[in-house]
């Protein structure tokens, strides 16, 4: 019975080792070192074999219950230092103050951008972009828009140097593009969609836009803008409306009213002025407030860009984020949201 002699001072070395670990290197060390493939139990097991049949019963079942002690004290000693490990090293005074840490949240153009971009997906369209840095023919002449047409006025747009835009706008330049120009409109996104894309067309087209204008309480140099083309079979402007309809209620409220005026955009024909009313409205005095752009895409945009506008037809809108803002939070001056003061930015 020597084998069964030897099991007892083992496991009281081993215990000892076990609790005496440090950190989990040394207790996984400890671990082979009694438990693991080359351990002393394991080598004790394989002596087994060499013991009298009538001892093996015994000195077998006395090994398994050592080691199944061993195990257990080895999971609580793992326990114990996973608990140290978790532990701040630098003792911390749970009754002082706490400390509470400010969270970020999103610009007030950006919120806005999302919940009219999430309006527009549950119809079906998806989001389009394009560059910034734009040259004249996807900026003005694809859009119909004629050389003498105050947009184009070197008064009224940002041109840039020869050669500028040419790395930044991601198309190569060539005889028609002409000047290039800070997009004065993200208009000029759908011309770049229908010259890759075959019809149907569904997309909006949310963006930075440039235009030269002094800064007041209402216009800004830089502004955001969000365009929508819907190009299809027997589209018509009672879609264009019910769409606009139903994207306003979601931004702004169920209460809103929406009214079609006629007027001139040179790249849709017909063309409408998108008036609306609501409660602030009504409590500026104003019944209606202009808010929007759109019409039927002009015949000649879809020559531009290869469509037959005989099988054709499609509608196009446009109109400023800053000024949705500005009704949604009741803010009476666009130059807040540039001005980064963060009073302002964390009231919404």
């Amino acid at each position: 019975m020597a084998l069964l002699d030897e099991i007892e001072p083992y496991k009281q070395a081993a215990l000892a080792d076990l609790k005496s670990a440090q950190d989990m290197a040394a207790l996984e060390r400890a671990k082979g070192q009694w438990l693991g493939p080359q351990g002393k139990f394991t080598m004790l097991m394989k002596q087994l074999p060499t013991l009298p049949k009538e001892e093996r019963p015994v000195v077998g079942k006395a090994i398994n219950a050592a080691k199944a002690e061993l195990e257990a004290a080895l999971a609580e000693c793992r326990q114990a230092l996973e608990l140290k490990a978790s532990l701040p090293k630098v003792p911390t005074d749970f009754t002082a103050p706490g400390r509470r840490k400010r969270l970020g949240r999103l610009h007030p153009l950006t919120q806005v951008i999302d919940d009219i971009v999430q309006s527009f997906r549950k119809l079906g369209f998806a989001v389009a972009d394009g560059p910034e840095i734009e040259d004249e023919y996807h900026c003005f002449d694809a859009l119909n828009t004629p050389a003498d047409h105050p947009a184009r006025d070197a008064q009224d747009t940002f041109y840039l140097a020869s050669g500028d835009g040419a790395n930044n706008s991601g198309s190569c330049c060539s005889a028609r593009t002409g000047a290039w120009l800070l997009r004065t409109h993200t208009s000029s996104v759908q011309i770049r969609v229908m010259e890759k894309q075959p019809p149907p067309v569904r997309i909006i087209v949310p963006g930075r836009v440039y235009r030269r204008d002094n800064p007041d309480a209402t216009h800004n140099p830089t502004f955001h803008q969000i365009e929508g083309l819907y190009v299809d079979k027997q589209v018509t402007v009672g879609d264009l409306k019910g769409t606009v309809e139903f994207v306003f209620k979601q931004v702004l409220g169920d209460d809103v009213k929406i009214r079609f005026r006629p007027h001139y955009f040179s790249y849709t024909e017909p063309s409408y002025e998108i008036d609306f009313a609501n409660a602030l409205t009504r409590k500026m005095g104003r019944e209606w407030l202009e808010i929007a752009g759109c019409g039927m895409v002009h015949p000649k945009v879809f020559e531009t860009v290869g469509y037959d506008p005989e099988v054709w037809t499609g509608w196009a809108f446009g109109f400023g984020i800053e000024r949705i803002a500005m009704l949604r939070y009741g803010i009476n001056d666009i130059r807040l949201f540039y001005d980064n003061d963060v009073r302002f930015l964390r009231q919404f």
